[in-house]
């Protein structure tokens, strides 16, 4: 229990009072359920939003609620991650460049385009509204566990990331993507449409950052966070697919 408080108020600004232990290995299995938790308040709150409110409305707040619970922490990192690695540079200039707290054009982009897909996919769900906006964002948090495990971390001299890359992590630190995945299950063969989303979206952008940098830190993280769950809300909503 104390690992998920831990983990809940890492990415979230819920407030659950002063943390007793930082454990990043015992902390981020737990990232996918707390994950869940967003999408389920997220979910709940589009009920409410939708009596009063057309959907095109109602899905311009539930982005403004993923914001607000998560204290535009993924949105920071998505900004610097795209003012670093746009553009033909070295990996130390692109590190460099993420550590500036400054936001340039291209994050100021990014992060628009980013908000802007969300809230066209969230406008565009029709069939398990519900159900879509409880397990998605549990899925963009589950991409945190594939950046971990799959890359290096980028800034051996310190970072808000370093301390989850300590000790590397085995597959037995995924099994808080089980919930989602067995919630998406429900979905019919729409679940397992959206496992295979999930899973491509992860892995381009792991890619994508390979070969820009190869590595990757904390604000990118953050990015391939909301990349993740941007991407999974418009694709989703695609018609005649969900």
């Amino acid at each position: 229990m104390k690992n998920l408080i831990a983990a809940i108020q890492f990415i979230t600004i819920l407030p659950l009072g002063k943390s007793k232990t930082f454990d990043p290995e015992g902390m981020v299995p737990f990232f996918p359920v707390v994950g869940l938790l967003i999408g389920l308040m997220v979910a709940i709150l589009d009920r409410l939003f939708l009596l009063v409110w057309p959907v095109t409305v109602a899905a311009l707040l539930d982005v403004f609620v993923l914001i607000a619970i998560t204290g535009a922490f993924h949105l920071d990192g998505l900004g610097d991650s795209a003012d670093g690695l746009y553009g033909h540079r070295s990996r130390e200039d692109a590190l460099k460049i993420m550590k500036d707290s400054r936001i340039g054009v291209m994050g100021l982009v990014a992060i628009i385009c980013c908000l802007a897909a969300k809230w066209a996919g969230i406008a565009g769900l029709e069939n398990s509204r519900g159900l879509l906006l409880v397990i998605i964002p549990a899925y963009s948090r589950a991409s945190i566990l594939f950046g971990i495990r799959l890359l290096p971390y980028g800034r051996p001299g310190g970072g808000t990331g370093k301390s989850f890359f300590k000790k590397k992590h085995n597959i037995y630190s995924f099994w808080g993507l089980i919930p989602p995945v067995v919630l998406s299950f429900f979905l019919g063969w729409q679940g397992v449409l959206l496992n295979i989303i999930f899973v491509l979206i992860v892995f381009t952008v792991l890619y994508y950052y390979k070969r820009k940098v190869n590595c990757i830190t904390g604000d990118m993280l953050g990015g391939m966070t909301e990349v993740t769950e941007a991407g999974l809300f418009l694709l989703v909503s695609m018609g005649g697919i969900f």
